[in-house]
């Protein structure tokens, strides 16, 4: 295999590890709540990265990055890890990791469209098409058909669940804009470590803020939801996480995004294998459409 795809490849690898996280932390989630689930995985994560970095850099913690790197990576982590992953993981509450997901396809339009914003990149008509083929992807999922007494498209899912996911998208894309900015050619795990650092934090305000570390800690007893957590943790903020960005430095975002935004079509099949979810020809479509829509916007 030629090293020129190694990026490529990684972002494959990425969609996996991210297929087997979202199923994970769906699962914790309905056990612990999403508040527990998210810290948890991030103190998990930052254990792990702590060995990792010891065993390959000969450090603990990310001192050798600029202060630049800290502050844009911090930025991220913020709105990435608390703000968008806190949106999402309530969003299992309310709907399946595959739903989710789907809509989860969103965040690299919404990081292109961050990018012209933040860091002056341009959009083309062809994006513009993939954007199009990303939202009605989705819309043919979520949407039921019109009603014939009102004749108004009601939603196939509860709006709060579609909303909390969209809220995921948002914070992913935008966290992805800022963790480019300051990682430049930084390690990426180092990176990553930053970003899970800065997470920690954030749920740890929040936590206090609403005065639930006593709930928190009753819903981390709950030794069902601690499996998935482990998993959940490995294959996401720690591995996958890291992945993508090592993704994003050996080939084009666009390419890598596009790759790693394939997790709805991975995530079709341990769900009816695993989850004994039964799929229905709108899902399947609306999945191929949104990853379709990915392809043609980075094109």
């Amino acid at each position: 295999m030629q090293i020129s795809h190694l990026g490529e490849v990684i972002g494959i690898i990425t969609a996996i590890c991210w297929t087997i996280s979202a199923l994970a932390f769906s699962l914790a989630t309905r056990r612990a709540g999403s508040l527990a689930v998210n810290l948890a995985r991030l103190v998990m994560a930052m254990g792990m990265f702590l060995i990792w970095s010891k065993v390959t850099r000969g450090i603990w913690t990310p001192s050798d990055a600029s202060p630049e790197a800290w502050r844009w990576l911090s930025v991220s982590g913020f709105i990435g890890f608390v703000a968008g992953d806190y949106c999402l993981f309530k969003s299992y509450s309310y709907q399946s990791a595959k739903l989710s997901m789907l809509i989860m396809s969103l965040a690299p339009p919404v990081a292109a469209l961050s990018g012209a914003l933040i860091l002056n990149e341009k959009l083309t008509l062809l994006n513009g098409l993939g954007m199009f083929l990303v939202l009605f992807g989705i819309a043919i999922v979520i949407l039921k058909r019109p009603e014939s007494e009102t004749n108004k498209s009601r939603l196939n899912y509860p709006a709060k669940g579609l909303l909390l996911a969209f809220g995921g998208a948002i914070g992913q894309g935008v966290g992805a804009v800022f963790s480019k900015l300051g990682m430049g050619n930084y390690d990426p795990f180092a990176s990553s470590q930053i970003r899970v650092i800065t997470g920690v934090i954030g749920f740890m305000i929040i936590i206090t803020i609403a005065s639930q570390w006593r709930s928190v800690g009753f819903s981390l007893k709950n030794n069902n939801a601690m499996g998935p957590l482990v998993i959940g943790s490995f294959f996401g903020p720690f591995l996958g996480v890291s992945l993508s960005l090592f993704s994003f430095q050996h080939t084009s975002v666009g390419i890598a995004s596009t790759l790693i935004a394939t997790v709805p079509v991975f995530i079709l099949i341990p769900s009816v294998l695993v989850f004994h979810e039964k799929l229905n020809w709108k899902e399947v479509a609306g999945a191929f459409l949104a990853v379709s829509g990915m392809a043609i916007f980075f094109l």
